[in-house]
């Protein structure tokens, strides 16, 4: 719980490129890390074990979780975050000190959510959740998960189509309903949207695309440009 605490008020960064884009190379994947680092990420939140080692060779608490290769085009059905024990396991043996995985309540790898939460416990490891509804918090929650995260709000079909911007009205609830730290993922692209987050409790705040996509950066710029 050491870590838990460590992260409060923290900014993470979330470093992750898909196989099929230039920044997935194991030097610019790493060279990335630590500029976030040298920039003042409090922590990391990186996927496979490749990534979770690398990132482990620093200071900073690290967050490993799992994604395919490619996503399918029915991505918004299916479990793809640490689905099942074997990505688990993987994670663990890489050093990860916070396990992310899919939190929702839809069909995972040959095991239940308990099962993957008790695995991770079990290795001394802290449990995440990802989940994209209120109701699928409270459930990881009470199934023992230490985080609950918003990271698939507006990602799934029970969720609906992502809110504008961040899912505020889902931290809120969170907050006040779940005993855990909960921590705001998901479309933040101003410090003013960070701010306001911890205005309403957020433990910590993980941002991914607005730092460490330049793909997606750079076509907000020109969308917005228009």
């Amino acid at each position: 719980m050491e870590i838990l605490g460590s992260l409060k008020g923290k900014i993470i960064v979330s470093v992750q490129a898909m196989p099929d884009e230039p920044l997935y190379k194991e030097e610019c994947m790493f060279g990335m890390i630590q500029s976030v680092v040298n920039g003042g990420a409090g922590g990391l939140r990186v996927a496979g074990a490749r990534d979770v080692r690398n990132a482990k060779t620093l200071s900073l608490p690290v967050i490993g979780l799992t994604k395919p290769e490619k996503l399918p085009p029915n991505w918004k059905e299916i479990v793809y975050i640490t689905p099942g024990l074997k990505e688990v396991q993987a994670l663990i043996d890489a050093g990860a000190d916070i396990i992310a995985f899919d939190g929702t309540s839809r069909p995972h790898n040959g095991c239940s959510l308990e099962e993957i939460i008790d695995l991770i416990h079990s290795s001394g490891r802290l449990a995440m959740a990802d989940i994209s509804t209120l109701e699928e918090g409270v459930d990881c929650a009470n199934l023992g998960a230490d985080i609950i995260s918003t990271t698939l709000a507006g990602y799934t079909l029970e969720s609906g189509e992502p809110t504008e911007g961040p899912d505020y009205e889902l931290l809120e609830k969170l907050v006040k309903t779940v005993n855990k730290p909960v921590i705001l993922e998901g479309r933040i692209w101003e410090p003013s949207e960070v701010k306001k987050a911890f205005d309403l409790g957020a433990h910590c705040v993980v941002i991914g695309s607005a730092i460490t996509r330049p793909q997606l950066i750079t076509k907000r710029f020109i969308e917005e440009s228009k």
